[in-house]
């Protein structure tokens, strides 16, 4: 297939990405650090890696991995207790930063995002050119470092971010598009995750020229609807549009345990606190929902979920923790130790609260 310029193709998407950065802001913000094999998580057996510095990547430690396995990897590993609430502060610096170019804004997370500067707001006739100032500037404000991949579609522009890490930035235009993506291994391929890469492998796909040499027929007739994917961005095409802050569904918060919880007080104890951080939320955005969702995964990691939506708005933080505790009393006894609980919330509203406020006072209390 050509790779003949498009409406599409005219594009200039830009994909920010902060380098390690929940590490990045503590080592900024404790200067004895710095240089060192940093971890944001807990060392706990039971801890994950939330964060990893490039001194710790060195040693092959890597986000999600289990606390454990980063040690036996790094055994000087620094471990730091995630501070969320800075990270957050720290990331609608560089989001304020984005809104000076563009409008078109969507964020993958707190660290990355697309960004569409087409038409930006300071008149800079190249994307490449926009996304060094962006770059520059979040340094200069937050003293943190950012890649950045810029091309003419969302799949390829967060392929070209990781091209030049950390602190870089790399172009792919139409004109390179078929060399850079056919040396690509299947598993950089966006949407291809390790079990579909293994299936891809075991059909001879190694490589983005292997994908691309398959017709849509093949790719269909082995991955169904997701091969009509595969075989676009094999070919460099991605006509996703940039969308701009996407409506929040859900809030929620979920915590594993050191050790697995057996006792009803203390599984209760657990689902309050995840309850007591999903309404810190709804305080803060001034954002409700109707439908009260408990998720129990066990030591045998056999997973379980209660709901309850109720007729109106939830107004308070007692009537959340009290669904919240009806919800989990539907698992007791417990027939195994738990090791993970969580607590969500969803069916948003935006009706005033206090026209709830009522129905809410009379299920306080409530079971069933």
């Amino acid at each position: 297939m050509a790779y003949s310029m498009s409406e599409a193709d005219s594009r200039k998407i830009i994909h920010v990405d902060m380098d390690a950065f929940y590490a990045s802001v503590e080592q900024r913000d404790d200067p004895s650090l710095r240089g060192r094999p940093v971890a944001v998580g807990y060392a706990a057996k039971r801890g994950v890696v939330a964060s990893a510095s490039y001194e710790a990547r060195t040693f092959g430690v890597r986000s999600a991995m289990p606390s454990s396995a980063a040690l036996r990897k790094c055994p000087d590993l620094v471990f730091v207790p995630p501070r969320f609430e800075v990270y957050r502060a720290v990331s609608h610096q560089i989001r304020a930063i984005f809104a000076d170019y563009t409008s078109l804004i969507e964020p993958l997370s707190l660290d990355e995002a697309y960004l569409d500067v087409t038409e930006n707001l300071r008149g800079i006739s190249t994307a490449s050119a926009t996304a060094a100032e962006i770059r520059a500037r979040i340094f200069d404000e937050t003293g943190l470092t950012a890649s950045a991949g810029i091309s003419y579609n969302k799949f390829l522009a967060k392929l070209a971010s990781d091209h030049c890490k950390p602190n870089g930035q790399f172009v792919v235009t139409p004109a390179m598009t078929a060399a850079f993506v056919e040396t690509l291994s299947i598993g950089k391929f966006h949407g291809v995750g390790p079990v579909t890469a293994n299936k891809m492998k075991r059909l001879g796909i190694f490589t983005g020229a292997d994908l691309r040499r398959q017709s849509l027929e093949f790719l269909q007739q082995h991955f169904g609807k997701s091969g009509i994917w595969y075989h676009a961005i094999a070919n460099g095409e991605d006509n996703r549009p940039v969308v701009p802050d996407r409506p929040r569904k859900s809030s929620g918060s979920e915590r594993t345990f050191a050790d697995d919880l057996t006792d009803p007080a203390a599984i209760e104890a657990g689902v309050l606190a995840m309850a007591d951080e999903v309404w810190a939320w709804c305080e803060k955005t001034r954002v409700s929902g109707r439908t009260v969702t408990v998720k129990v995964k066990y030591a045998d990691f056999r997973q379980v979920t209660r709901s309850r939506t109720l007729p109106a708005m939830i107004t308070s933080q007692e009537t959340l923790r009290n669904v919240s505790i009806d919800l989990v009393r539907t698992v007791f006894p417990p027939a195994k130790g738990i090791r993970l609980l969580g607590v969500t919330l969803s069916s948003f509203e935006t009706t005033d609260r206090s026209a709830s406020k009522q129905l809410d006072l009379g299920l306080i209390g409530r079971s069933g």
